[in-house]
């Protein structure tokens, strides 16, 4: 299944990184957005330097009309989309007694409401060509929580109802739609969390270790190939054990 024209949203570094990458590798068309055009740049030339040959764009996926904008130059380019992957995410950590309206609503605008903006505008192509497969990234914290992160675990446990949902709606057009829930990987995003709640998480995982970027990759990978043909509407948690 190489050659498939594939969507990375926030694939410029960490998990959406990687996954461009893994895609890549498998010789498939990878288009991946940053919401800054030199962050893009920087990325297709670091991986042009691995020989890896993809596209970005500059796009800020809270944006309908920017998110509608990609969509249509990735089908007007490449003639269909096969894969979407919804990786574009932020956190801005707090205890509820001292979260702002700006940080609930910008987690939730990006978050959230960025894969709304993104399946809208990728169904119609999909449904048209009757085959497509939609991997979110969720977070394990979507499933149990976490002191700190309302606003994070809120967006991300919305992310797996829509996930559901949209796997009930398109399954009748072989669209695909499933989850992907990481635990504690290594990545600039989870860097910046205390360390007191970085210990804490460590002692949650009984494989007692972080995860990789690449193996979240590799279960993306997994859930836009072949293999996974029936398969839908699930979260496939990749932490470690830290939640059962």
């Amino acid at each position: 299944m190489s050659g498939r024209v594939v969507l990375v949203t926030g694939g410029s570094r960490g998990i959406g990184l990687e996954i461009v990458r893994a895609f890549a590798r498998e010789g498939d068309r990878v288009w991946f957005n940053d919401l800054r055009e030199e962050q893009v740049q920087a990325t297709a030339a670091a991986l042009a330097a691995e020989g890896l040959a993809v596209t970005g764009r500059a796009c800020d996926v809270t944006s309908f009309a920017e998110v509608g904008a990609l969509i249509e130059a990735v089908v007007a380019a490449e003639g269909r989309l096969d894969v979407l992957v919804n990786n574009a995410g932020i956190t801005r950590d707090a205890l509820m007694m001292r979260m702002g309206e700006d940080q609930w609503q910008a987690v939730l605008q990006t978050n959230l409401t960025g894969c709304f903006h993104t399946i809208r505008h990728a169904v119609k192509p999909m449904m048209k060509q009757r085959s497509g497969r939609i991997v979110n990234i969720a977070s394990v914290v979507g499933v149990m929580g976490n002191a700190g992160q309302a606003n994070y675990s809120a967006a991300k446990a919305g992310v797996i109802g829509l996930t559901k949902t949209m796997a009930r709606e398109l399954a009748g057009r072989n669209v695909l739609v499933n989850a992907v829930a990481p635990g504690y990987i290594e990545t600039d995003m989870t860097a910046q969390l205390p360390e007191a709640a970085k210990e804490e998480l460590s002692r949650r995982i009984p494989l007692g270790r972080h995860g990789q970027a690449a193996e979240v990759a590799g279960v993306v990978l997994f859930l836009a190939g072949p293999a996974s043909g029936y398969i839908t509407g699930q979260v496939l948690q990749v932490d470690g054990g830290m939640h059962m």
